[in-house]
């Protein structure tokens, strides 16, 4: 029998290879890839974001935590397909133009991806045309906007103002993030929500949705 509370320690811990043979095992066994997704994988991740909160653990631990998690998500992602599973929505993330910082933007990514989102990331440095190009195309639910930088957080409001332009504003909602961004920089710039931290990012991009 698959001991299923070594799924969340594994994903804790960050131990990939853990994870992901107590995953293979419990799916051999025909437990349902979404049970152990909400009972196991995403409250591993709420708790390891609760102790990065607390400073009990650090950004290596929460990448590590997420690495594991998303090997477990591989094995399960093709089975829940099959249940007709539907995704809670498509984000869109993206760090912008001028800032080359991704581990935050990753690690929400990673946590979206964790806890039911479909994600496509853009990456690092993305101009407003890439941005506006890529709602077109992929029609999200959600774009989510990181600036690491003071000197960079201003282009948030350059890639909103392009979608205005292109008249796609008020097709999706918007979630900013990133350590100089805030609440009032969000209102400010014509964003619909803000989240200092990955364990944010999830709630508000449910509420949103």
């Amino acid at each position: 029998m698959a001991e299923l509370y070594k799924l969340h320690e594994a994903i804790v811990a960050g131990k990939l290879n853990d994870a992901v043979a107590v995953t293979n095992e419990a799916v051999a066994e025909g437990v349902d890839p979404n049970y152990l997704v909400n009972n196991y994988m995403i409250k591993a991740m709420e708790e390891i974001g609760a102790k990065f909160e607390a400073g009990q653990a650090y950004v290596p631990n929460l990448l590590m935590a997420a690495r594991a998690m998303k090997g477990s998500l591989e094995i399960l992602k093709p089975l829940m397909q099959n249940t007709g599973n539907i995704t809670l929505g498509k984000v869109l993330i993206a760090t912008v133009k001028g800032d080359l910082h991704d581990i935050g933007k990753n690690l929400v990514a990673s946590m979206l991806e964790g806890c039911g989102f479909e994600v496509i990331n853009l990456g690092v440095d993305a101009t407003d045309q890439k941005i506006v190009d890529a709602v077109k195309q992929y029609q999200p639910s959600i774009l989510a906007l990181s600036a690491l930088l003071t000197t960079t957080m201003g282009y948030i409001k350059t890639v909103i103002d392009a979608l205005s332009a292109a008249g796609l504003r008020d097709n999706v909602k918007i979630m900013v993030g990133g350590a100089p961004v805030s609440a009032a920089f969000a209102s400010e710039v014509g964003a619909d929500g803000y989240s200092s931290n990955a364990n944010e990012a999830v709630a508000l991009a449910k509420s949103l949705i």
